[in-house]
């Protein structure tokens, strides 16, 4: 024999939310644009601040070479590191001001048939802004990697 027991309801933030439904056509396209629009802000942003920091590479306080590019270099660069896979919402996305930046950084101390150059071998500011430069995208790369649930995870679904 069975007694009768109080009826149970369940609390309105316990019953079972419903699957969220598939996006639009629309969504999806809007969604793609913003995501190439972000890859494109990337790329501008490394190839602008390559040649920020470049010209900063050449300051000098009282004749002597003072190495505040270098910093701008780390703090840009991780900005940049944090910012393409994100936007993109790949992982591959970092790689991509990584190698505007790069480019432009050999395009720099490569120098011209002249023998006009931006990164002088005497300019101690420029060889290690390049290192610096090389091992923060080296490091985000790596976080990037090592992230089990990268990018695509953080963004919101629409």
């Amino acid at each position: 024999m069975s007694l009768p027991g109080p009826t149970v309801s369940i609390p309105s933030e316990l019953e079972p939310v419903p699957p969220p439904a598939e996006p639009s056509a629309a969504h999806r396209a809007v969604d793609l644009v913003l995501r190439v629009v972000g890859g494109v802000v990337a790329v501008v942003a490394a190839a602008v601040t390559a040649v920020l920091e470049l010209l900063l590479s050449m300051l000098r306080v009282g004749g002597v070479l003072i190495g505040v590019s270098v910093l701008v270099t780390v703090l840009a660069n991780v900005a940049l590191g944090w910012f393409a896979p994100r936007v993109v919402g790949r992982r591959w996305a970092l790689a991509l001001p990584a190698v505007v930046w790069f480019a432009l950084m050999v395009v720099a101390a490569g120098g011209t048939s002249e023998g006009d150059v931006l990164i002088a071998a005497d300019n101690w500011v420029g060889l290690v802004m390049i290192f610096a430069g090389s091992v923060t995208f080296a490091i985000m790369g790596f976080r990037v990697i090592m992230n089990p649930r990268g990018p695509e995870s953080s963004r919101p679904r629409l």
